[in-house]
């Protein structure tokens, strides 16, 4: 099997859930898939080194990460983005996901990546740690401030979310 098959093999296994992890950082699906294939892209330039990771799915996870980052910085302060969401159907509660994205795009960018990273993604506080590139106790603090502020912004509709 030739690199690029490789390649192709792991982009086709795991582009959805990159897609989705983007979607849950941005909010948008438009600017989900783009950051998807700016990351897939990266990881095809750099395939050889890759390949040599211990976990080639976080070292994926990790450029996309970045990737969105990077937008988030190079964004202009007067560029929007559209309020309309396109998702797909979901199978559980679609809107306890709504309210739970929405929660999710209060906190700031680091944050959000933190939680998404810890409770979405399944990463270990260590694991988001090398990816973010912070001491672990920043990801512990984060993470408990994050979890408190999400609280605070569910309340209201705690009881609607969680009834029958």
């Amino acid at each position: 099997m030739t690199e690029d098959d490789e390649f192709a093999e792991f982009a086709n296994a795991h582009a959805e859930r990159l897609r989705n992890t983007a979607f849950m950082l941005c909010h948008d699906w438009h600017l989900a898939q783009d950051l998807t294939q700016t990351a897939l892209t990266k990881l095809f330039l750099s395939w050889r080194r890759a390949v040599q990771a211990d976990n080639l799915t976080a070292y994926a996870q990790k450029i996309l990460l970045r990737t969105y980052l990077d937008h988030r910085r190079r964004r202009s302060s007067t560029e929007s983005t559209p309020g309309v969401l396109h998702e797909p159907a979901y199978r559980e509660n679609p809107e306890l996901r709504l309210t739970m994205l929405d929660a999710l795009a209060r906190l700031p960018e680091r944050d959000r990546a933190i939680v998404i990273l810890r409770y979405f993604e399944d990463y270990t506080v260590e694991q988001v740690a090398d990816v973010l590139e912070v001491p672990v106790s920043i990801v512990k603090s984060q993470t408990r401030r994050s979890l408190t502020k999400l609280r605070e912004l569910l309340a209201a509709d705690q009881l609607a979310l969680f009834a029958g």
